[in-house]
């Protein structure tokens, strides 16, 4: 496990929240909000992209087990209805409401903010590489993505979920020409789009 790079700010109390996921053709956004204790080591944090898969995973043990933190997601449905920008702000909105004790502060990964927030906030680009609370959520929301996708790869065997997670890769983009979107495709993405086939449901 890495050590933490010196750069990331660990603000203790504070609220992080970022999403995993905006980027797929099918499936979820995920979305988490952390608050790290007061004390928290903060080795081996960082963002969730720069991270392994098994070291995502132990990183997410030990936040969970200390951390108030919260899990939220938008379904495909969602996305579909309120575009994927939004739907993932509604998803970091949800999951920073959920958190008890309020924060009294919150830091969102990117350039803007969700409409509604239950503190105080600012948006901060590129924030999972500056405060440990926002990689910390990127590290669950992660997590939980890939788990998701996981359990539809197997009720979706033909698309391959477990190794791309719905990111526009050469075999999903063939495996979508070849079967046409399922039931988690998000439809008004361009190439699902394009393969949509009329009368498939």
């Amino acid at each position: 496990m890495r050590d933490s790079p010196k750069r990331l700010i660990h603000v203790p109390n504070a609220a992080g929240a970022d999403e995993a996921g905006r980027g797929p053709l099918a499936g979820p956004v995920v979305a988490a909000a952390v608050v790290l204790p007061d004390g928290f080591d903060i080795a081996g944090i960082d963002d969730s992209k720069k991270l392994d898969a098994k070291t995502r995973e132990e990183l997410a043990v030990r936040i969970r087990s200390v951390a108030l933190f919260a899990v939220e997601r938008a379904d495909p449905d969602e996305i579909d209805r309120l575009n994927i920008l939004w739907a993932s702000m509604a998803a970091m909105e949800r999951s920073l409401f959920r958190l008890s004790p309020c924060p009294t502060y919150a830091y969102i990964d990117g350039n803007r903010l969700p409409r509604k927030l239950p503190c105080k906030g600012e948006a901060v680009v590129k924030g999972d590489g500056k405060y440990a609370c926002i990689a910390a959520a990127s590290i669950l929301a992660k997590v939980e993505r890939d788990r998701i996708m996981t359990e539809y790869a197997i009720e979706f065997p033909e698309f391959g979920f477990e190794h791309h997670f719905g990111y526009p890769t050469p075999d999903h983009l063939e495996a979508l020409r070849k079967h046409g979107p399922c039931p988690i495709h998000r439809r008004t993405f361009g190439p699902v789009r394009d393969f949509d086939q009329p009368g498939l449901f």
